[in-house]
C-alpha cells in the first residue's frame, strides 16, 4: 500500500489547507497563525489566507486575541462519515466501555492507517483514556492494526511488514482477537476484535486502558459481542 502521506498533491492550495487542519487538530488547543505557518513551513500571509477560506466554511474560527481552534463545522462533515456504521456503533459502544470501565472506539482502515471513528468514554471510570476521533496511526502498529490486517489478504500488507509481524497478524486471525502495549501511545494497553462487513473495508472495534483487573480474554469476549450486534444492525 502506497503511504498517503507520501503521495503527490493533486491541489497544493487544498494540500497545505488540510495540513493547516491536522496541526490544530494534533494540537488540541489554540494555535496563533504564527505557530500554525511554522509548523507547517508556510509563509505567515499564505497561512492567514488559507486559514480566512477554512473559517468562511466554518472548519475553523478565532477568538478575539486571534487564537485559531477547530471549527463546528468539522462535526458536521465528521458526522456524515460512514453515518450508518457510526449509527450503529454508536449504542455499542457505549454499552462496551461502561461494562468495561475503559474507553472504546471504533477503527477504520485508511490507506495504510488506523482511523478513529467513533470513541466512547466510560460514564463511571475514575479515570478514563481520550481517544480523539480522527486520530490515525499506522496499520502495522497497534492491537486495532493487527485486527485489521487480520481481515486482508497478504498482498494487500503493507510492504514494511516484517516476518514477526506477519506471524502476529496470523495468530491473531486464528484466536479472533489482537492485543498490543507500549505501541501507539506509552503506558497503554488495547485489545481489538475484528470488524468486518460486506461491502466495506476492514474495521475493528477496540478498547484502550492503562490498568485493569480484567483480563485480555475477557475484553475481548464483549468486543467481540459489540462487533457482532453492529455487523447485524447493518
Amino acid at each position: 500500500m502506497a503511504a498517503r502521506q507520501d503521495a503527490t498533491p493533486a491541489s497544493q492550495t487544498l494540500s497545505r489547507g488540510i495540513r493547516l487542519l491536522e496541526e490544530l487538530a494534533d494540537a488540541r488547543m489554540p494555535l496563533t497563525i504564527d505557530d500554525l505557518a511554522a509548523r507547517v513551513d508556510l509563509h505567515r500571509s499564505v497561512a492567514y489566507r488559507l486559514l480566512r477560506t477554512l473559517e468562511d466554511h466554518g472548519l475553523i474560527s478565532r477568538d478575539a486575541s486571534g487564537a485559531v481552534r477547530l471549527g463546528t463545522g468539522l462535526a458536521a462533515l465528521a458526522a456524515g462519515v460512514a453515518a450508518d456504521l457510526q449509527a450503529e456503533a454508536l449504542p455499542e459502544l457505549t454499552a462496551a466501555a461502561n461494562d468495561l470501565g475503559m474507553t472504546c472506539f471504533l477503527v477504520v482502515l485508511d490507506h495504510d492507517e488506523c482511523v478513529t471513528l467513533t470513541s466512547v468514554e466510560p460514564r463511571h471510570a475514575v479515570t478514563a483514556v481520550a481517544q480523539r476521533p480522527g486520530s490515525r496511526h499506522a496499520v502495522t502498529r497497534g492491537a486495532p492494526g493487527r485486527a485489521i490486517l487480520a481481515q486482508l489478504p497478504p498482498r494487500r500488507w503493507p510492504d514494511d511488514m516484517d516476518a514477526t509481524l506477519a506471524a502476529e497478524v496470523a495468530a491473531v486471525a486464528e484466536r479472533g482477537w489482537a492485543t498490543s502495549h507500549d505501541e501507539v501511545v506509552p503506558t497503554l494497553r488495547a485489545v481489538a476484535v475484528p470488524l468486518a462487513v460486506v461491502g466495506r473495508e476492514p474495521a475493528t472495534v477496540a478498547a484502550v486502558h492503562v490498568a485493569t483487573d480484567i483480563d485480555d480474554a475477557a475484553i475481548a469476549a464483549r468486543l467481540t459481542a459489540a462487533a457482532e450486534a453492529i455487523r447485524r444492525g447493518l
